[in-house]
């Protein structure tokens, strides 16, 4: 049996905008510290995603200089420091949740406003933000190890693993490969065979343990090319052939929960505890 083992790791600073790869990634209560903490929210502070907008692929969100830089073809770059203290608390909706979360005031708003073609604005889950993944959607087989699960601006779940071979099993019923940034992972693995991933329950790496959450139900995002903002059939037209459930869902990927605070590293080898 071949080892297992991280072969790149993903941050989304800002939900829906561009991912930016990293050799190491710490944890804390809500899942990999800046992955998903900032938000872009419309007039009436609704979320908005590449789902409404596939445009909102083209803004690269990066951190440098202990900034959050964002920035867009042709345009000039916004940058905010992290230490920049919010306008104050505002309730925004994500999904079915209306949570409060940190403004993150005019100038990035007027920015963002420019680049998508209608009022927006930033939001920062904060000191005073909560959200939680609701009981029932904990499996039972972690329910008592996992009482409580805290998440930021995630769609569901905390975390998100693909292995290599699940991508390079699709790939090879496609005309045209497609890169790993289509599905937006935060961990993905090399050295399993396709969709191995799906079976596991508990799971290690490094000083952290993860718990499975259940298949991840995949959407038009994943049809949107991250580079262009431009959207075609796939994966969803090869995926819908082999990868659809009994309820409908076309499923790729793996969400998972961890437990405690730790760090993993690219590398890093993943031990398979059930």
């Amino acid at each position: 049996m071949s080892t297992i083992t991280v072969s790149s790791l993903h941050l989304h600073p800002v939900k829906s905008c561009r991912s930016v790869a990293v050799e190491v990634t710490t944890f804390d209560a809500f899942g990999l510290v800046n992955d998903r903490r900032f938000l872009i929210v419309d007039a009436a502070r609704n979320f908005q995603t590449q789902r409404s907008d596939a445009h909102i692929a083209l803004i690269e969100a990066r951190f440098e200089h202990g900034s959050l830089v964002l920035q867009v073809p042709r345009a000039r770059e916004f940058r905010l420091p992290l230490d920049t203290a919010s306008t104050g608390d505002r309730p925004v909706t994500v999904w079915r949740d209306t949570v409060p979360a940190g403004d993150m005031g005019d100038g990035v708003a007027a920015w963002l406003s420019a680049v998508l073609g209608r009022p927006s604005r930033l939001v920062r889950a904060g000191e005073t933000f909560e959200r939680r993944l609701p009981v029932a959607r904990i499996p039972a087989a972690h329910a008592d190890a996992l009482t409580d699960v805290p998440i930021a601006f995630v769609d569901a779940f905390p975390i998100l693993v693909i292995s290599e071979a699940s991508l390079e099993d699709l790939n090879g019923r496609l005309e045209v490969p497609l890169p790993m940034n289509r599905f937006r992972p935060n961990i993905v693995l090399r050295g399993t065979e396709p969709h191995e991933e799906d079976r596991w329950k508990i799971i290690r790496i490094g000083d952290m343990e993860f718990r499975a959450g259940g298949h991840c139900g995949r959407c038009i995002v994943t049809t949107t090319d991250q580079t262009t903002g431009e959207r075609g059939p796939e994966p969803l037209k090869t995926l819908g052939k082999y990868r659809r459930d009994d309820h409908g869902a076309i499923n790729f990927g793996q969400y998972l929960m961890h437990r405690g605070r730790g760090t993993i590293r690219v590398g890093d080898a993943v031990e398979i505890v059930a």
